[in-house]
């Protein structure tokens, strides 16, 4: 039966399909896809995975750069009755065996040099997956390499190794969807109340933990968005953002949606092609980071940039610096500029309406439409206008809680004011004004937010002391204008041990992800300690 409206988060691209079969849903550099298309290529993946054994409740990871094949991985999955998992291309392989083993993935769609990375940790009986069954590639099932080939397309055959003796896992195989033409997919019988994504994000212990969302959360968040934003089906969004992060992802899943158009991009490493590509593409919606309208204007002060069509800019990661609006106006005169704040437990807590974003410049505005904020002090009252007290959101969007995490959840969903309800404490510090708009005070734990992705202090340090010759290392957030908070290291050496800081950090390079890298290295004899030995952090706030 074709749903009215979208109860699931499939929902948006069966009646946008229907709605809009010859319309572009999304362009690439390498290609651009209608509706009718996409769809299609979903039911496929969806057909795939329900033949390899995904059942209602699995998870699936998508181990890509930003693709149209990425956005077929998430709405492939959830018509499978899975949830999905979008992990970021650039993760490592010690990390990547954590994210599978943790969320006891089913399978993964890949490709090239990171489908080989999949299928490395599987022919290793020290990495083994026991709840993987499939490795899908995007095209064939050859050339994976790594030690593991596999069944044909559609079959059950285990992987093997170089010798062909099976690896640990013997339902494990490698499956090409290029292959595989049948759109045939029993419906799992999901309700908006099940799993439809596992959002994995820095956690104070080291470990990335998985935000778990329902279909309701987010076909509710996605509805909230688009009304603020004040977006229809004619809009053409841009995203530079890798879809492995929520504002990336959510850029995508609000295209589809309207029956928009999605312009998908993998990088903002060379911001003159996506100026050209912005005005080709008639672009209308850019979401970015103070990062990435930093490096705009100033392409703009060097050789006028005009980019007429964007009618939104939105922001958000780190506060916009209140200089940066009249060049973004005069690259695109009439634009709305909007500043918002959120956390990915439940994707956006409030936004400034971009008609008082010059008059209330150090604000993040008010609750999202559907939802409800309020402040409470140290004592667990209510704190009035000017008070600052910790951030509490009431609304649809908070998530289920983390992933096998049942200590972390009970920090983060407290009783709310209601029997029976839980909602989010943000630990974050806050004040309101007269007219109810919040003001961003502090973060009450070290969580670095650093161009719009959270780093774990503890999860670098972690790294960095695989490093050879490194003794002790503390990580801290450092204030940025343009990142919001930048990453500096403390390194402690061991005797004899020497590092320039250019050479230090492609050592970090080589063991964390680029965001995670510290942009600061400072060599020190000694690390500031407690009466137990602990690293004093507070010292070194105080000292950057």
């Amino acid at each position: 039966m074709q749903p009215r409206y979208p109860r699931l988060l499939q929902d948006s691209l069966t009646i946008s399909a229907a709605a809009h079969a010859e319309k572009t849903a999304v362009v690439t550099a390498e290609e651009r896809v209608s509706y009718s298309e996409l769809h299609g290529r979903a039911l496929r993946f969806a057909s795939l995975l329900q033949g390899a054994g995904v059942r209602r409740g699995d998870r699936v990871a998508i181990f890509l750069e930003n693709s149209v094949d990425t956005v077929v991985g998430i709405y492939g999955a959830l018509y499978a009755g899975a949830a999905f998992m979008v992990l970021n291309p650039q993760t490592k392989e010690d990390k990547l065996h954590y994210l599978l083993a943790d969320s006891g993935a089913a399978a993964v769609l890949s490709e090239g040099r990171l489908a080989r990375l999949i299928a490395g940790l599987m022919a290793d009986p020290a990495t083994v997956l026991p709840n993987l069954l499939a490795l899908v590639l995007i095209g064939g099932a050859d050339g994976v390499g790594a030690g593991a080939t596999g069944g044909e397309p559609g079959t059950g055959g285990a992987a093997q190794d170089a010798d062909g003796r099976a690896t640990v896992n013997e339902r494990f195989t490698i499956r090409g969807l290029g292959a595989w033409t049948d759109t045939t997919v029993t419906a799992p019988g999901t309700i908006p109340l099940d799993l439809a994504a596992l959002v994995y994000t820095s956690g104070s212990t080291g470990n990335p933990k998985g935000v778990m969302l329902s279909h309701q959360n987010m076909v509710f968040a996605q509805g909230s968005l688009v009304e603020y934003l004040r977006l229809d089906a004619s809009d053409r969004i841009l995203n530079l953002l890798p879809l492995a992060f929520d504002y990336g992802l959510y850029q995508a899943l609000m295209a589809v949606h309207l029956g928009a158009t999605l312009v998908l991009e993998r990088t903002f490493a060379f911001p003159a092609a996506i100026v050209k590509r912005v005005v080709e593409e008639g672009v209308t919606v850019f979401p970015g980071v103070p990062t990435v309208f930093a490096t705009l204007l100033s392409l703009h002060r060097n050789a006028p940039i005009a980019m007429p069509s964007v009618r939104r800019y939105t922001n958000t990661a780190a506060h916009l610096p209140d200089e940066y609006v009249p060049g973004l106006l005069e690259m695109s005169p009439g634009a709305l500029v909007y500043k918002m704040y959120g956390l990915t437990e439940c994707k956006r807590v409030c936004y400034l309406e971009p008609e008082l974003v010059l008059a209330k410049p150090l604000s993040v505005g008010r609750a999202i439409p559907g939802t409800e904020t309020y402040l409470l002090g140290e004592d667990g009252q209510p704190v009035g206008p000017g008070v600052t007290g910790t951030l509490y959101v009431r609304g649809p969007h908070v998530m289920l809680g983390y992933w096998n995490l049942p200590a972390e959840t009970e920090h983060m969903l407290k009783p709310g004011k209601y029997p029976g309800e839980r909602v989010l404490c943000t630990h974050d510090w806050f004040r309101t004004d007269e007219g109810g708009f919040l003001y961003f005070m502090g973060r009450s734990d070290d969580i670095i937010k650093s161009r719009g992705e959270k780093v774990s202090p503890v999860e670098v340090e972690n790294a960095l002391a695989t490093i050879p010759g490194v003794r002790e290392a503390a990580v801290i957030g450092v204030p940025d204008e343009l990142l919001g908070q930048a990453v500096r290291a403390y390194v402690v050496l061991d005797p004899g041990a020497s590092y320039t800081e250019q050479a230090f950090k492609r050592e970090a390079m080589a063991r964390l992800e680029s965001f995670m890298v510290p942009r600061d290295v400072r060599f020190v004899d000694d690390l500031p300690k407690t009466a137990t030995g602990k690293v004093r952090k507070k010292s070194l706030v105080e000292q950057a």
